[in-house]
């Protein structure tokens, strides 16, 4: 069995521009599906945010499991 390594720093920063831009996405969607009349438009803004806070949360729970076996101290 395959064991698990640290992120490196520039998956690290990835990870975090991941989660910003999925971020935007979930308030963009807010705002359509509020402004917008059309309810199967409205709803697929609604499922959207869905869909985007479902990658935010995966994305959170990579760094939270990093985290958790990253080295205490940088590495040389």
């Amino acid at each position: 069995m395959k064991s698990v390594q640290a992120m490196t720093a520039k998956e690290l920063e990835y990870c975090a521009d991941s989660m910003s831009n999925e971020d935007l996405l979930i308030k963009q969607c807010a705002v359509a599906a509020a402004t917008i009349t059309n309810a199967q438009v409205k709803q697929a803004c609604s499922h959207m945010i869905d869909v985007h806070t479902q990658h935010y949360n995966t994305l959170l729970s990579a760094l939270q499991q990093h985290q958790s076996i990253a080295p205490a101290q940088p590495q040389a």
